[in-house]
């Protein structure tokens, strides 16, 4: 609750907040009209956004460059061990082997200092035009799987090949994130499009169920975010 009132209170008073998930944009738009408020959205399909006033925020676009393949946590895993927080930054984009991310322009010369490795690999960053990536469309590997229900554990357990007592685990550590929260609830059976992510196993999206098998199972379809 304490992010929420610092942003609607950034947005009161410096015309802009900081970066948002869906939920949160939600929970702050609550607290103003509709004619009050924009939206910047650096591509259609991101996930994370930032409201404001009059003035489009500064915002900065940086290509990672890199020789070496990485997955989307292990550049997320490196911004966090700067201490940064999530909301000063947007999107990660995974595009052809090339690594791009959004960032809060007040960070830059910060990370230009600071942000120097992935994992065991050091790396360099590159401003691009903030433009460059107006057009990208998200990229998904689509899965399907042979589910007795929609329970979450159920899918997590099929998507990571792990037994029930390590997806026990997986919930009682809370390295399952469901909408941008955590969840505990194992039992919590998915809806179509709800957004979900597994510690070490990537973030997916739950499209639904698509046939009923002889033996009253479900085939169901997820989505994998590349």
């Amino acid at each position: 609750m304490y992010s929420i009132k610092k942003n609607i209170d950034k947005l009161r008073n410096d015309n802009y907040t900081f970066f948002l998930d869906p939920n949160e944009v939600i929970e702050v738009t609550k607290y103003f009209k509709k004619n009050e408020y924009n939206i910047f959205k650096p591509f259609p399909e991101c996930e994370k956004m930032i409201l404001y006033k009059n003035k489009i925020p500064e915002v900065v676009l940086f290509k990672i460059i890199t020789k070496d393949n990485f997955k989307h946590q292990d550049i997320l895993g490196s911004i966090f061990s700067l201490d940064i927080n999530k909301s000063v930054f947007g999107d990660i984009i995974i595009d052809n082997n090339n690594y791009y991310f959004y960032l809060l322009s007040s960070m830059k010369n910060y990370f230009l200092t600071n942000f120097t490795k992935i994992k065991n690999s050091y790396i360099k960053l590159e401003e691009m035009d903030i433009n460059t990536l107006k057009d990208y469309k998200r990229k998904f590997k689509e899965l399907e799987f042979i589910v007795k229900s929609e329970r979450i554990d159920t899918i997590v357990a099929n998507i990571t090949n792990l037994s029930r007592s390590k997806v026990k685990e997986k919930f009682k550590n809370k390295e399952v994130i469901l909408n941008y929260n955590i969840i505990t609830n194992p039992s919590y059976l998915l809806k179509e499009e709800d957004v979900f992510s597994i510690r070490k196993y990537g973030k997916y999206k739950y499209i639904g169920k698509t046939k009923k098998t002889k033996k009253n199972n479900y085939i169901i379809k997820v989505h994998k975010y590349l």
